[in-house]
């Protein structure tokens, strides 16, 4: 079995593991290996933002994952796609920036884990970031990470910010300075109308770095661990197997789902779990691969006449041919859009503290992501709870790495989330419901204008609900992690990624996962010294 040794081995080429292998590579005495179990990040649809369509559900770019069914979505399964290439999720993201609201963090601070609050983690967020505004208080220039405004505009979207401020909630120029209340469009990870990933930031810069060796197609097993330290990673590549020995550290970036699933597949996990699937257990942790939190976006939709949607333009060979000359000419359009256009933040009760509700609003409809758009024009605006209640597992299913885990979110499984669910769809029709948007005579079809008590909405909620990709908290700091994202009972062993997060953050978790392996790279430099 052919082994190497390295002084930090990264289990994961995503959104942390890029940063990650960035950052420590920068010291020429120190060597770095980033194992990925997908392929590169070579193809065309990777680059193009409106790409996502076809990355998504695509096994060259997608792990394909599906959840297990919920009882809280009537018995549905969802697609839950997690990048499966260097980038990771970052390649295939709907590409927006959102740091969440200061007082997550200070909330991490509260739970007992020093250095996290929001003063703590604005300096890494800002660091690698490249703001199109220039260094400011809460921004930064001249990093990796660029950060755009959309180049472009809708109508039915200006309509619809216009409603939301005649219902009492106001424009805001900035959703990322601590306090995101307010609506406006989204600021997106590109860079002139190309999709700016996490590969593209932090990893095509410094790949050919003599001390820093990059592997595709690695497809770990476990962590091996003698007399209590993580001394090497077991991986698979091209049907040969294989060990990366660590001097210095294992550093787990393989997501809220990859990383819980090879703790346990090391021996770190439920006790009882692991031995049933005949593994050996070294660290009895029942929370690793629990406290699962996710965003669920309720897509409710309006058809409306006299202005311009993506339905009609999209619906025929002309308006696809416009589209694409646009994007060729001047890098704008659909073909540049994020996936959401126009957000918003706002609170689904006057006694909440901060916004607890995020929308997307998008000019166009379709019954399910990346199937095809309504026959007709028509807008979404989809709505989530930022902070849900209900908390679900993501644990492996068997001892072999190849078999995907058992996803269990166990959405709407609280009457708060389901209370906070009703209002956001009662908000939303309040809002369409503002004279800004009554020349366009907005007719609700999902879920319908008839579904009006508390169980029809439960119900039609439950049908047409859907993640929107943000699990986080499976192997989260204060409960399998110190809150230096050392993994408790095992030395040398980190998880750096959205798992490590012990609350989820209020808004897309991207710019959070990039900052907390920018300050835990930190952390591995300060405890090598």
């Amino acid at each position: 079995m052919e082994r190497e040794t390295f002084d930090y081995v990264i289990v994961g080429g995503g959104s942390a593991g890029c940063v990650l292998a960035n950052r420590l590579s920068a010291d020429p005495q120190r060597r770095v290996l980033l194992l990925e179990a997908g392929g590169k990040d070579d193809y065309i649809w990777v680059k193009i933002p409106v790409g996502y369509l076809y990355c998504i559900g695509n096994p060259r770019t997608d792990w394909c994952m599906q959840t297990e069914a919920e009882s809280g979505l009537n018995g549905r399964s969802l697609r839950y796609p997690r990048g499966k290439l260097l980038g990771g999720c970052s390649s295939i993201n709907g590409m927006i920036y959102i740091r969440g609201q200061a007082a997550d963090y200070d909330g991490w601070r509260q739970q007992g884990l020093s250095g996290w609050s929001w003063d703590d983690v604005l300096p890494w967020f800002t660091r690698a970031e490249d703001h199109y505004l220039g260094a400011t208080q809460y921004h930064g220039s001249g990093g990796e990470i660029r950060v755009e405004k959309q180049r472009l505009r809708w109508d039915i979207l200006d309509a619809f910010q216009q409603a939301a401020e005649q219902y009492g909630i106001a424009p805001t120029a900035d959703f990322n300075r601590g306090d995101n209340e307010g609506s406006g469009l989204f600021d997106v990870t590109q860079r002139r109308g190309w999709r700016w990933s996490a590969a593209d930031a932090f990893l095509k810069p410094v790949r050919k770095r003599a001390n820093l060796k990059i592997v595709t197609g690695a497809l770990v097993d476990r962590v091996l661990v003698e007399q209590g330290r993580a001394t090497a990673v077991a991986y698979s590549l091209g049907g040969e197997q294989r060990i990366a020995e660590a001097a210095g550290e294992v550093l787990l970036s393989a997501g809220a789902i990859g990383s819980p699933a090879i703790l346990e597949r090391s021996g770190i996990g439920d006790s009882a779990h692991l031995a049933s699937l005949g593994i050996e257990p070294l660290v009895h942790a029942p929370d690793v691969g629990a406290n699962l939190q996710d965003h669920l976006q309720i897509r409710c939709a309006w058809q409306v006449e006299g202005v311009s949607t993506l339905n009609q333009r999209a619906s025929n060979i002309v308006g696809k041919a416009m589209i694409g000359l646009e994007y060729v000419l001047r890098r704008s359009g659909p073909m540049a859009m994020a996936p959401s256009q126009l957000g918003m933040f706002a609170r689904s009760d006057p006694a909440k503290a901060t916004p607890d509700l995020e929308w997307h609003v998008q000019p166009l409809s379709l019954e399910a992501f990346g199937g095809e758009l309504d026959p007709f024009p028509a807008f979404t605006a989809s709505v989530c709870n930022l902070r849900p209640t209900s908390r679900g597992t993501s644990r492996i299913a068997s001892a072999d790495p190849a078999a995907p885990p058992a996803i269990r979110p166990n959405y709407l499984a609280t009457e708060e989330d389901r209370a906070t669910a009703r209002r956001a769809v009662r908000i939303n029709r309040a809002i369409v419901a503002q004279p800004a948007l009554a020349a366009y005579n907005p007719v609700e079809f999902r879920p319908g204008p008839g579904i009006q008590d508390d169980g029809a909405l439960d119900q039609a909620i439950g049908d047409i609900a859907t993640t929107i990709f943000h699990p986080v908290g499976t192997a989260a700091m204060g409960r399998v992690l110190d809150e230096r994202l050392q993994v408790k009972g095992i030395f040398g062993l980190r998880v750096i990624d959205a798992s490590a997060m012990p609350s989820i953050t209020s808004g897309n978790t991207n710019a959070p996962v990039m900052m907390m392996a920018e300050k835990g790279a930190s952390m591995i430099r300060e405890d090598a010294r």
